[in-house]
């Protein structure tokens, strides 16, 4: 397959999708690069002196049009820009990436196109330039609010810059968000509490907190860092439940709180099993390809290796390192997983509809009334989902709850 041009074509007319598409369908971009390596972080990141804007614009609108040959029929909902630090992507890069995107697929109106992107002084200047290429979602890395924390998790930027990106973001953006992490080594209830208050200062309609984890292969993990105690963790992650949940921006995913109307839509259709596209080193997609009674479910995972993805793109026309079949359990307990993550949890008609199986057919009986006697999950005939105390400890819930994979 011969790579095309970077610049695509006009926007395709929408068509409606057969009835084998799933209502919304997204689509990843990773960009690989940052500025510099935190030391908690275990993402395919990658700091580089030079990046070729041009060539990799050609290469993700390559590999885009390598999926589009199966998708073409979809209509395209959503699109995230992850990484990495992608906002160190040009604007002219991603307008060129976001005009492959429709030239490929109809695209559906008001489609979602949400960034990350850091509070360097360089990034928030690009802002208004992000916004004309066609972002209308901003997320921000902010992680802390504190100066001697921003210097301990080895983030570049200061508490001042960070409240200049949220400005920036505020006035250009109607969609932004800000992700702060805790669980940090030493940190209190109280001064977590401290700090929620500040970020409700400068909070628009969407917020995530991440508790902090120590992943092998990272240098905090080579430094024997350690993460506050669970005990503790459990405390701040009430404590976040009980001042944003207060200040209207309630839950609607383990780390992740808006206002109604306002959450991250590429997120959550994942959460809810649908379709995605995951192109860039790294990147993981799902697809469900053919009919109903004749259902390919594929998870693709691309090169994780830039340089050598970049190669594979420009010599075979794609960097798909892997298309590997799903069985229908694989995806059913993938779904479980995901779903669970949820505050709404599944929607059990939109489970079978996805699946062809019901819910309770992959979940243990023992553990799941020893988990609705001790509230950690609620079910009935619509929805079976995780309480808040449920999700407080999901790996050790789904643990429990999944029946192992040699049972009917």
């Amino acid at each position: 397959m011969t790579a095309p041009a970077a610049t695509a074509g006009p926007d395709r007319k929408a068509a409606a999708p057969p009835a084998s598409a799933s209502a919304t369908f997204g689509v990843y971009v990773h960009w690989p690069f940052c500025s510099s390596k935190c030391p908690y972080c275990d993402f395919n990141s990658h700091v580089a002196e030079a990046v070729d804007q041009a060539r990799w614009a050609r290469a993700l609108v390559a590999d885009l049009a390598h999926y589009a040959e199966d998708t073409s029929e979809r209509i395209v909902t959503t699109v995230f820009f992850g990484g990495g630090t992608p906002s160190l992507m040009r604007p002219e890069t991603v307008a060129t990436v976001i005009d492959g995107i429709k030239g490929l697929w109809s695209c559906a109106p008001g489609m979602e196109i949400s960034m990350e992107a850091n509070p360097s002084s360089a990034e928030i200047a690009a802002f208004p330039d992000l916004k004309a290429a066609g972002v209308t979602r901003l997320s921000v890395g902010v992680q802390s609010f504190n100066d001697a924390a921003l210097t301990a998790l080895g983030r570049r930027h200061d508490a001042a810059a960070a409240r200049r990106a949220l400005a920036g973001a505020r006035d250009h953006f109607q969609e932004f968000s800000f992700d702060l992490i805790y669980a940090r080594p030493g940190q209190s209830e109280a001064a977590w509490r401290q700090e929620l208050r500040e970020a409700l200062e400068f909070a628009g309609p969407h917020l995530s907190f991440y508790q902090l984890t120590i992943e092998p292969g990272t240098p905090f993990h080579k430094d024997g860092v350690q993460a506050a105690d669970g005990e503790t963790g459990a405390a701040l992650f009430d404590a976040t439940q009980d001042i944003l949940g207060g200040a209207g921006l309630p839950a609607y995913e383990i780390s992740n709180h808006a206002r109604p109307g306002h959450e991250c839509r590429h997120n959550l259709n994942i959460w809810r099993g649908w379709d995605y596209v995951g192109v860039g080193p790294g990147a993981h997609g799902r697809l469900a390809l053919g009919s109903p009674d004749s259902r390919d479910d594929r998870g693709t995972h691309q090169i994780h290796n830039p340089d050598r993805w970049l190669e594979k793109i420009e010599t075979q026309g794609h960097g798909t390192a892997k298309r590997r079949k799903l069985s229908a359990r694989d995806r059913a307990r993938e779904r479980i997983i995901m779903g669970l993550r949820l505050s709404e949890g599944m929607d059990r008609a939109r489970f079978r509809a996805q699946t062809g199986a019901e819910v309770l057919d992959f979940i243990d009986d023992r553990a799941l009334n020893a988990s609705l006697d001790v509230g950690y999950v609620t079910l009935d005939d619509a929805r079976f989902a995780a309480t808040a105390e449920g999700r407080l400890r999901l790996n050790g819930l789904l643990a429990a709850l999944l029946k192992d994979d040699g049972e009917d």
